[in-house]
């Protein structure tokens, strides 16, 4: 059982077999989403890098467990007590190693339409060695010379990228929540419970949605303050009203017959999460109430409850780097490019309602390796690539940046820590709160598109 399961584990480290579990009680798994998960684990592993070198809590804990810390730090010349391996030019240093990895597979890839070449091989498989690479060109970030000037450039070029991710990143939001609605629609002609789950799906958006609304109203505005927070709740709320009465309107329902509640729902829900981020990203104001200088239009945070702080700051991360992998993974779909050019999927819809169907249907017929000890994998590329490789490694590049930025705040990076991933910016105020409108705008061009160019989107 043991020795076949090393031998498999050996060949995609090593060579170009698809990776798989060694449990054979897993599901089995296709040869192009095996891949895509192996480079988001990679990301990830690197992004977790990054957040704990911007993590003075994490810096203090290696001070105090690991013994002789100081002496190892000087022996590796990484500076008193590892000065120069923590802080925003060392996660500059890492990201650019990570994105010249990514940078490098974009390159390689380019025009390889099957799985069977050696280019493909590469990508597919010899999981180790690309560990390695990635390992290196991380590490080889801290030999740059002209630091300074490096960090300079650097910080407008993730800029620039970064803002590109977060477009795509906006237009797969809207691909999904179209996608939801047109699957779970398609079910409601076989199951009326399709009809009941989108009913009740779409009440607890708009319920949560209409929640965030009147709690930001509640603590995030102020009759002396806060003038920005009242108009842009007022702006976003009336917005997302619009986008929901367009959506169901005769003219749209017309050439759109899918066209319902739930997208608005999904639409509006995330920009409430932006708006609600934005606020708590604002530099806080103070007032003067009764003679005493005090903070207003913050949620009322206290000593008591520093844990709570705590709780919305890792959720707001969790969302924020959930949101970074669904797009690397799933924005190289045909279907999700079809989205991104804004154009009709030439792909016949043969859609089948399904709880979970952000990555596809698993009824296809595809050569199957049996490894009697482990995972089964199904070869789905050989005659043809399910999703461009290419254009993968470059989102991921655009990733690696959008990471880079977000994680050392943006242009506010002097003095910042991750446990203050949410504390005040102006830079991620205004950039957050324009990620709301260009969502809603995004959206709504969705609606309208058919009408201005119709031609683009006849079937």
């Amino acid at each position: 059982m043991c020795t076949p399961c090393c031998v498999s584990q050996l060949a995609c480290c090593c060579g170009s077999a698809a990776c798989s579990c060694c449990c054979n009680c897993c599901p089995k798994i296709k040869q192009s989403t095996g891949t895509r998960i192996m480079y988001a684990l990679y990301f990830l592993l690197v992004t977790v890098v990054c957040v704990i070198m911007m993590s003075p809590t994490v810096e203090d804990h290696m001070k105090a467990n690991i013994p002789y810390y100081n002496e190892l730090c000087t022996k590796v010349n990484a500076g008193e007590n590892c000065k120069t391996l923590v802080g925003y030019s060392a996660v500059y240093k890492v990201c650019f190693g990570m994105s010249c990895f990514f940078l490098f597979f974009f390159i390689f890839t380019i025009r390889v339409n099957n799985s069977e070449g050696c280019r493909a091989a590469v990508h597919n498989g010899f999981w180790l060695l690309k560990f390695l690479a990635l390992a290196v060109c991380c590490a080889g970030g801290f030999f740059i010379p002209e630091e300074e000037t490096f960090l300079e450039v650097w910080r407008y070029v993730g800029a620039a990228c970064g803002s590109i991710f977060l477009l795509i990143q906006l237009m797969l939001l809207v691909e999904f929540a179209h996608r939801w609605n047109t699957n779970w629609s398609s079910g409601v002609k076989y199951n009326r419970l399709w009809y009941a789950a989108l009913a009740f799906v779409t009440l607890m958006l708009f319920t949560a949605a209409v929640g965030a609304v009147v709690f930001m109203g509640v603590y995030y505005t102020h009759p002396e303050a806060c003038l920005l927070n009242k108009i842009f709740l007022g702006i976003n709320g009336s917005l997302c009203l619009i986008v929901s009465l367009l959506a169901i309107s005769p003219c749209i329902q017309k050439l759109q017959p899918t066209s319902g509640l739930l997208q608005p729902g999904v639409i509006s829900v995330y920009v409430m999460y932006l708006t609600f981020s934005a606020f708590s990203s604002k530099p806080k104001e103070t007032v003067e109430i009764n003679g005493v200088n005090t903070t207003v239009c913050v949620f009322p945070f206290n000593s008591g409850l520093e844990g709570d702080r705590k709780i919305v700051t890792a959720l707001g991360t969790v969302i924020l780097f959930g949101c970074i992998l669904y797009s690397c993974l799933t924005s190289t779909t045909r279907r999700s490019s079809a989205a991104l050019r804004v154009c009709r999927n030439s792909e016949p819809e043969t859609e089948r309602a399904r709880c979970c169907f952000c990555f596809g249907d698993d009824t296809d017929d595809y050569d199957e390796e049996k490894t009697g000890t482990g995972q089964n994998v199904l070869y789905d590329e050989k005659e043809a690539t399910i999703y461009s490789y290419a254009y993968f490694h470059f989102v991921f590049f655009l990733g690696s940046l959008y990471v880079m930025m977000t994680v050392t705040n943006w242009f506010n990076y002097d003095n910042h820590e991750i446990e203050k991933l949410l504390d005040g910016s102006w830079s991620v105020y205004w950039l957050k709160m324009t990620s709301c409108w260009v969502c809603l705008i995004i959206y709504m061009w969705t609606l309208v598109a058919p009408m201005v160019c119709p031609k683009r989107f006849e079937a």
